[in-house]
């Protein structure tokens, strides 16, 4: 059997996790990482795929069945997927919620010729369905999403480019009495300090003013400034040392009545390495991409798009007869 070629554009936490979650499949192979770097400065945690620089992408058209794209979705995605799904059946996991939409539209344009799949992380990805399904089981109801607790890099980004800041790591961490209420069936109305709070962990430079540093991240509009938010100063070492890994997690619930009756639907994740669920999660969608591409289905897909039997390396009539 021919196994199913994959490509990397950008290498980092999730590309890690992406070459992590190959290395566990028997019908695909890394083919090669591109990158905008010197590639004789980036080396692969694992494996001996070839690194190349990014110009050399478009040459290899013939090569590389999906392209798994892992830049950011701030800069990176929205360059990069339409230019790539022109080319290349794609996967990516752009997470800007409300620029999705539009997004979409963009790469839709560009692939008339390839499969596309976005937004294929977990959140927006598997959670997304979950919203879905949880929606259409029980209409009458309310869906609820929780994040946390764990790390979230864009908002430890957002610190760090403060003035004075050395580094710093922000976990999310979800209220649990906003939780139960859900759980108990009491559709409360929460606003975004009584779903979440922001623990906050900072180093500084040594001509940081600290008051001032405090001041500017509970202050900053879209990020803490909503939240209960609390920083707390350590040293570089520590702050290494006691926060240097990603997890993350969350849940999506749902509340909802079927007449006189309420039900709770709920699905979690805890995770201890946030990027390393990412790459997986592309993984088999990547193997989806190539699927679909097979059969012509071209252009721009979501999640919602995708039969969920072509995600799995099982074939159809062994997961009807183990899972269904």
């Amino acid at each position: 059997m021919n196994k199913i070629q994959i490509g990397i554009v950008g290498y980092g936490n999730v590309s890690a996790g992406v070459v992590k979650a190959l290395s566990l499949t028997s019908d695909m192979e890394l083919k090669a990482v591109f990158t905008r770097r010197d590639p004789k400065s980036v080396k692969l945690q694992q494996g001996d795929a070839p690194i190349l620089p990014i110009s050399l992408a478009e040459k290899m058209t013939d090569d590389i069945d999906v392209m798994i794209l892992c830049g950011g979705s701030a800069k990176d995605l929205p360059e990069q997927g339409p230019f790539f799904s022109e080319k290349f059946n794609i996967v990516d996991s752009y997470d800007t919620h409300a620029k999705i939409p539009g997004y979409l539209k963009a790469v839709d344009k560009a692939a008339t010729k390839t499969t596309a799949i976005i937004s294929s992380g977990w959140d927006p990805g598997l959670f997304s369905l979950m919203r879905l399904y949880f929606g259409a089981v029980l209409p009458d109801g309310d869906t609820y999403t929780f994040w946390g607790k764990g790390v979230s890099q864009g908002h430890s980004d957002a610190i760090r480019r403060i003035p004075g800041v050395a580094h710093a790591v922000q976990y999310t961490v979800p209220v649990e009495t906003a939780i139960e209420a859900v759980r108990n069936g009491e559709k409360p109305r929460l606003e975004a300090r009584q779903k979440h709070l922001r623990q906050c962990y900072v180093a500084l430079l040594p001509e940081a003013d600290k008051k001032e540093v405090e001041k500017t991240i509970k202050e900053m509009p879209d990020y803490f400034a909503d939240y209960n938010t609390t920083v707390t100063f350590v040293e570089l070492s520590e702050l290494f040392s006691k926060h240097g890994k990603m997890p993350h997690g969350g849940m999506v619930l749902r509340s909802g009545n079927t007449g006189e009756n309420t039900h709770n639907m709920e699905f979690s994740l805890r995770l201890d390495s946030n990027p390393e669920m990412t790459g997986s999660i592309m993984i088999a969608y990547a193997r989806a991409a190539y699927r679909m591409s097979k059969e012509g289905l071209f252009g721009a897909k979501t999640v919602f798009d995708i039969p969920p039997a072509y995600l799995s390396e099982t074939p159809r009539d062994m997961l009807i007869k183990d899972l269904l």
